[in-house]
């Protein structure tokens, strides 16, 4: 080959190689535009709880921080729920009193573990206080003179714990509570706990020395006290390093960086500077969204403190700090002294010790019942799917179902024993008993008109069209010649040929989600239209005004078992960026249906000649893959159900469902938002943790930006659960960003509690 040949294949080379890259690139933007433009953290590891504060393990109690919201309303009223949620508790009614097993242990003399002790005391129960160090030690360890935010304002806390205006600086709320504890002669035992292991129907708390005590319950309100987080840089464990301020004048005229983006960096750097410290404060996001508006107004006003928002501490020296700006320049600054207020890590050891349950951790019990599980429903969906050879062994053998004797079907009765030799069948039963059973749980859960109204639609939707319709009442319809003349003749021969009753599932279920009214060997005219109608007008048009999850959390029978079912669930979604990147996957999925949808038509549009036959050779390939067992089997089905109890039940909704993909572009023109309100948000991130699409919704709220995600399904459960009443459906004009109007159905509890006016 000579030098010109080369040189040839050489650029032929680089023009593939660049056609590459651009192809790359426009898959990235794309990718971008639709999900991964969006905020992506990730949720903190905390002990698992349930509504009253239980864990896991029957009897223990956790309260506090550590339920998720960092309030003192919450944790003066999560103390005092958890003693009146145990002492309805008949076994607990019914215990072996013994002076030598005190009631309850309670482990923490903060804001909760006081709470407890007041709740139990007035219950009459015995009790013993356990503290590492002095009762209410985090706020005794707070910067002097530190603001202290009652949220949310009009809520009263259960139990005697209460809070008024004199609690509203450090010094004023610890004379307060101070006064309580001594009034009550509620005394605390200096140690700390290492573990607590429940024998029997008691538990043991094993002290730091060895010591074992004995109660018959536990309330743990340690709060975050675990170790403080660290940077991970040189030199951060020099003695000028500080993770927490005592008295700020201490470091008049010093040099000081702070390092932190929450409440306390920001108090922090505000007291020192107040103190006559040259304060710099560096933070690694490009703008401040985790702290109070209050603090963040005051820092922004505050010329004395410099500002290094985008940057990273990389050296800590003995009279310097290596810092590097957003600009990716490493600079040296004079330093005498550095805090380091990036917040604590929860004491997991201390839970995994006492066998308490962590968010996102698999021990061997979860791992095997994950394991079974996965077993079964590839069982039962290759059993439902029919035609293989779990159902040929049963016919063979006449086993259930296949031994219940049919009828002429003109009964009701003989229509449910035809309709019962389905597989189908069972599987649609027990999917709308389901539905049914964890939707009135998830109403009395929930307790909002939103989740009521929602949870009863979807209920509905599902018994009716999308069972007893295409089951029970079509086929009963058909046996007693409804559809043999006049109207009905006509219905049955445009929607149902050949009776195909199961073709109603189309009236709900739109093309991609359920696609053989649409894929069939010879074109159904009616189905075409209708589906064209249903999956590129009417569902357009409802996202563009409500949002996707109009469809999806209102109609859609996956998102109803997900709603139902996977409510209790939703908080084990995965977050982050690589997840919101697995978010494409129904983009492919999309593109699958599509081009089977095309070679079908392409097919038909052959009528018999040879372009037909090749076209269909193309669609047989298409079927090595087989779109039925890969997508509607596999993904739908099998994965989409056994990841339920582990991953949250909307692993099918976001991930790889091919109408949810669509709905994904489409969701990008809508109006529909989560508005909030900034100033209510405390960053407690309960929002992002609870959201089982994996939206990161508090990086939304705490900016006071409208939530244009288009992965939300309106679940409700981040306007419910957020404890200060932040957020409320609402929709915006996309062009000019105007609010057009909010929800008349209220989705948040704590807006129901306060009496908001609905807004129209």
């Amino acid at each position: 080959m000579d030098e010109n040949s080369l040189s040839g294949f050489a650029g032929c080379f680089d023009h593939q190689e660049s056609d590459k890259i651009e192809t790359m690139n426009l898959y990235t933007r794309y990718q971008n535009w639709l999900h991964t433009q969006w905020p992506a953290g990730t949720v903190e590891k905390l002990p698992q709880v349930d509504e009253e504060g239980q864990s896991n393990v029957p009897g223990l109690y956790i309260a506090g921080d550590l339920t998720g919201i960092p309030l003192l309303k919450f944790s003066s009223h999560s103390g005092a729920r958890s003693i009146r949620h145990m002492v309805s508790d008949e076994s607990f009614t019914n215990r072996d009193v013994s002076h030598e097993v005190v009631d309850v242990a309670i482990i923490g003399a903060g804001v909760s573990g006081v709470a407890a002790a007041m709740e139990a005391q007035k219950k009459g129960l015995s009790t013993t206080v356990y503290e590492a160090s002095e009762p209410f030690s985090t706020i005794v360890n707070f910067p002097k003179g530190k603001p202290i935010y009652t949220y949310p304002t009009d809520m009263e806390p259960d139990g005697d714990l209460q809070f008024d205006e004199k609690s509203s600086v450090k010094e004023g709320l610890l004379d307060e509570l101070n006064k309580v504890i001594a009034q009550r002669q509620i005394t605390t035992e200096q140690d700390r706990i290492e573990k607590v292991t429940k024998k029997g129907s008691l538990f043991e708390v094993t002290r730091g020395d060895g010591q074992v005590d004995k109660a018959h319950r536990v309330v743990v309100a340690i709060g975050r006290s675990g170790n403080y987080r660290k940077l991970g840089v040189p030199g951060e464990a020099l003695d000028k390093v500080y993770n927490r301020l005592h008295d700020p004048k201490e470091f008049k005229g010093q040099t000081v960086l702070v390092v932190g983006g929450g409440d306390s960096a920001l108090e922090t750097a505000l007291a020192l500077s107040d103190a006559g410290a040259d304060v710099t404060l560096s933070y690694r996001k490009p703008e401040l969204s985790r702290a109070k508006p209050e603090s963040i107004e005051k820092i922004e006003s505050n010329d004395a403190i410099t500002m290094e928002l985008g940057s990273n501490l990389k050296g800590i020296l003995d009279q310097s700090v290596e810092l590097e700006t957003k600009n990716s320049e490493v600079v040296h600054l004079s330093n005498d002294v550095v805090f380091t207020m990036i917040g604590r890590e929860a004491p997991l050891d201390f839970f995994r010790k006492s066998n308490v349950k962590i968010t996102g951790e698999w021990g061997a019990k979860a791992w095997t019942s994950f394991i079974l599980f996965f077993a079964f429903c590839i069982w039962m969906y290759h059993w439902k799917s029919g035609g293989n050879w779990i159902n040929q062994a049963f016919s063979e053998k006449q086993l259930f179902p296949f031994n219940l004797i049919g009828g002429d079907g003109k009964t009701l009765v003989g229509s449910v024993l035809n309709a019962a030799k389905d597989p189908g069948f069972y599987y649609s039963l027990a999917y709308c008993l389901c539905v049914v059973i964890f939707g009135f749980r998830r109403i009395k859960r929930r307790q909002t008109p939103y989740v009521k109204v929602q949870t009863l639609t979807l209920m509905s939707i599902q018994v009716i069209p999308l069972f007893l319709l295409p089951y029970i009442l079509l086929p009963w319809m058909g046996n007693n010649g409804v559809f043999e003349s006049g109207l009905g003749q006509w219905f049955g021969d445009i929607f149902f040929p050949n009776a195909s009753y199961w073709r109603a599932f189309g009236f709900v279920l739109a093309w991609p989600l359920f696609i053989w009214n649409v894929f069939t060997p010879e074109p159904v005219w009616s189905w075409l239209i209708l589906s064209l109608i249903q999956t590129f007008v009417i569902i357009p048009l409802i996202v563009y005004r409500w949002g996707k999850g109009a469809y999806c959390g209102w109609i859609c029978s996956c998102g109803a078992l997900a709603e139902t079912l996977g409510d209790a669930h939703r908080h084990k979604m995965p977050h982050g960026p690589k997840w919101n990147r697995l978010n494409m996957l129904g983009q492919w999925v999309l593109a699958f249906a599509f081009v089977i949808l095309f070679l079908r038509i392409a097919s038909w549009m052959g009528g018999g000649s040879g372009l037909a036959h090749s076209y269909e050779g193309l669609l047989s390939k298409f079927h090595i893959v087989n779109y039925k067992y890969l997508v509607d089997l596999w993904l739908a089905g099998v994965m989409g159900v056994a990841l339920y109890f582990h991953f949250s039940g909307r692993v099918w909704c976001r991930f790889a469902c091919p109408l949810a993909a669509l709905m994904h572009i489409y969701a990008r023109f809508s109006q529909f938002r989560i508005l909030a309100d900034k100033k209510k948000c405390i960053s407690c991130n309960v929002c992002t943790s609870v959201c089982h699409q994996g939206i990161d919704i508090m990086s939304f709220a705490n900016k006071g930006l409208p939530m244009e995600d288009p992965e939300c399904v309106r679940c409700s459960a981040c306007v419910q659960s957020c404890p200060t009443g932040v957020l409320e459906f609402g929709r915006i004009n996309p062009k000019t960003g105007l609010e057009l109007g909010r929800d008349r159905l209220a989705a948040s509890r704590v807006n129901l509690m306060e009496k908001v006016p609905e807004k129209s």
